[in-house]
């Protein structure tokens, strides 16, 4: 890669575009003060893309345009644009996470850079055609080792600008000069991304503990539900047995009933065909008998439909008083938020007293039903007894009548008797009717609860026998009880909220992961690359010294001279929250000392104890700055130097050695020299001259050397 080829136009004193081309080793460009010479060196600068205004001798940006003189108006903006050879396609342009570098096309054999500014002060920057930002200019010129520093760009009055550099303004100029800038830019750019990662991961860090709670809850609530659906398969089971043996029981009742009641309207006409043959001749005792059995007989049907019914209400009681008890065993937590019930509030408390109190109640109905039972069951017990006693009566009776009385009251009991069960059949036929509305209550009521799921109940096989009808219906209510306070309906929306949110965690999850592994990575990348620059950048430091103390010895006839690493101590003190850090000046607060890596320059004079860089006289110290300047030029050797007017200083037996090492320099990066001295002239290919012409503006020449020696004088 070479540099073919600066174009100016409308920069500075340059008011019409002029063309500088670098065919040659070493160019120089030469001409009298205030001719606009130095201001090709700046536009050199100002395309690579300096920001020091003040560095270009203006203070906004307009003042680098063309100003206008007596006969050529002002411009509105300037340009300048360096072309440079890229047929070995050594630049490069590595995607720095910014937005649209990586479409940059470099596929060229010469690479154009132009910089713009216009009079409100706006700059742009354009690589080969496109719109590019600063930061990837900088970023391709370091794939060159043309860096920021500019230290392949030494004007008047700069040269000992690495010596008047701080410790580690000498590291970066000596790290740029190596080469080592391209990692710099990597480095930054990792820490860059590094930052925005470990921001991106408290972002995620921050919504996974948002939604926690949520998904927390959505989690309780669908392993609430899947108790629910537990619940329903285990009602679903009963629900087809208790229907099944149900529905045979009716079926069977309802066919012997029929068969009963055939029976007895059978009977009870042969019975009257045989009391119509006879006379009425039975007693009036034995008829007030038969009377009084009847009332009896009615009385122990009555009672045995109410004993059925208040059975059948206590079983229901039971079963509500267990799903209480459970509910009230809870104790001191809360049944529905599992908080301790002195973290609930008023209401729930007054819900807990009540509960105590659908249980208290229930428990005092139980009682009632059971006693209510036993004085029925009593009852019942006095009743057989005095049917009993009633029928033993009658039949004493019968065996005072004489043959025919008794054989007739024999009939009119057997047709008192009949007449009572066909009653006990009807009334068994209209408790069947109410329990067959009940059971069609309790199909729908399924259907309800769990689906037409409960309708397979007429294909359900019993294999065992073991639950009674009554111990089902108690477990059947329990559930039922039990489903109605937990409320959860079908679930099918929580259900499918819960596996959206625990999709949208694990999604987080897995990013939280992602940018771990990123992390990681991105710090061991800062660190192999610090750890390379350390490397290089100490191997670099010995090979500028060799260089150095060549080129000190040569321009000082001897002597030393010698670049070290050196660590220096700073206190700083925090002061924000994001730990940024400051230099500390008052010692009472707090602190701490960090050490920080520089470079210090050792030169020894020959014939002089002089070894301190401030002892040293201003020739001196400009010959120490070139010679360190080649020297660093001559480790990673940049594509161009340009010098301007650093030989100005020098007599000239040190110009002639300042010429060797000008030719010297030449084989490796080309030079554009701005000189006035004769010697730096006459090692030069081409030289330009620049004047001011007749209309103010600066003007190009390609002179001799004789016409460039007078035009320089």
């Amino acid at each position: 890669m070479r540099l073919k080829t600066l174009e100016i136009n409308g920069f500075k004193s340059f008011a019409q575009k002029i063309l500088l081309e670098f065919d040659n080793g070493i160019v120089c460009v030469v001409g009298p003060n205030g001719s606009g010479k130095s201001n090709v060196v700046e536009a050199v600068r100002y395309v690579l893309g300096e920001q020091s205004i003040k560095s270009m001798r203006g203070k906004t940006g307009s003042d680098l345009i063309f100003k206008g003189s007596k006969n050529l108006a002002g411009g509105s903006r300037a340009s300048v644009t360096i072309y440079f050879d890229n047929t070995d396609k050594v630049f490069k342009l590595s995607n720095d996470g910014g937005k649209g570098n990586e479409y940059i096309n470099l596929n060229y054999d010469t690479i154009s850079i132009t910089r713009q500014v216009f009079g409100d002060g706006r700059n742009i920057y354009i690589l080969n055609g496109t719109e590019v930002r600063l930061k990837d200019i900088h970023n391709l010129l370091a794939s060159v080792n043309i860096g920021s520093s500019g230290h392949h760009i030494i004007s008047q009055g700069e040269a000992d600008r690495i010596l008047n550099a701080n410790i580690k303004e000498r590291r970066e100029m000596v790290e740029d000069a190596l080469g080592l800038k391209v990692y710099q830019y990597k480095i930054k750019e990792s820490e860059r991304k590094l930052e925005r990662t470990e921001e991106n991961m408290k972002e995620v860090g921050l919504l996974r503990r948002e939604n926690a709670p949520h998904l927390n809850f959505l989690k309780k609530q669908v392993e609430k539900f899947e108790k629910v659906k537990e619940m329903q398969t285990e009602l679903a089971t009963l629900y087809r047995e208790y229907l099944k043996k149900e529905s045979i029981y009716l079926d069977t009742e309802k066919e012997n009933l029929l068969l009963e009641r055939n029976k007895i309207w059978s009977e009870l006409k042969e019975v009257d065909n045989k009391i119509s043959l006879t006379e009425d001749n039975s007693s009036v005792k034995g008829d007030k008998k038969i009377e009084e059995l009847k009332i009896v007989e009615q009385k122990l049907n009555s009672l045995r439909t109410l004993k059925s019914e208040l059975e059948r209400k206590l079983g229901r009681t039971e079963g509500m008083i267990e799903a209480k008890q459970n509910r009230v065993k809870i104790g001191g937590i809360c049944p529905t938020c599992g908080k301790e019930l002195g973290e609930i509030d008023r209401e729930q408390l007054e819900k807990k007293e009540n509960d105590e109190k659908e249980l208290s109640e229930l428990k005092n109905s139980q009682i009632s039903l059971v006693t209510e039972i036993q004085k029925i069951t009593a009852e019942e017990a006095q009743m057989l007894k005095a049917a009993e006693a009633l029928k033993q009566e009658i039949n004493q009776a019968m065996e005072n009548l004489r043959d025919l009385e008794k054989e007739k009251f024999k009939f009119k009991v057997r047709h008192q008797e009949l007449s009572s069960g066909l009653e006990l059949v009807i009334i068994k036929e209209g408790n069947l009717y109410s329990r067959k509305e009940v059971f069609e209550n309790e199909v729908k009521e399924g259907v309800a609860l769990i689906g037409q799921e409960v309708l397979s109940y007429k294909n359900f096989e019993i294999v065992k026998n073991e639950n009674t009808q009554e111990d089902l219906k108690r477990k059947i209510e329990r559930i039922k009880i039990k489903l109605e306070d937990a409320g959860m309906g079908s679930g099918t929306e929580i259900v499918k909220e819960f596996k959206e949110v625990s999709e949208r965690d694990a999604f987080l999850a897995k990013e939280m992961e992602d940018l771990t592994k990123s992390i990681e990575s991105l710090k061991k990348l800062i660190a192999d690359l610090k750890e390379k620059v350390d490397i290089e950048f100490k191997e670099g430091i010995k090979k500028i010294n060799v260089e150095f103390q060549e080129f000190f010895s040569l321009m000082f006839g001897g002597g030393n001279a010698t670049l070290s690493v050196v660590v220096e101590s700073k206190k700083i003190k925090m002061v924000d929250e994001d730990e940024s850090l400051e230099i500390s000046r008052d010692d009472s607060a707090e602190s701490e000392i960090v050490f920080e890596q520089g470079i210090e320059i050792s030169v020894s004079l020959p014939h002089k104890k002089v070894k301190e860089l401030h002892a040293l006289s201003g020739g001196e110290r400009s010959l120490t700055s070139i010679a360190l300047l080649f020297a660093m030029s001559q480790v990673n050797p940049p594509p161009f130097l340009v010098l301007d007017e650093t030989d100005a200083a020098l007599d000239e037996a040190n110009s002639r050695k300042y010429g060797d090492m000008l030719e010297k320099l030449s084989k490796h990066s080309q030079l554009i020299v701005v000189t006035h001295n004769r010697e730096t002239m006459s090692r030069a290919g081409v030289l330009y001259g620049v004047t001011i012409g007749s209309n103010g503006a600066s003007k190009l020449l390609s002179v001799k050397f004789d016409e460039a020696t007078q035009i320089a004088k």
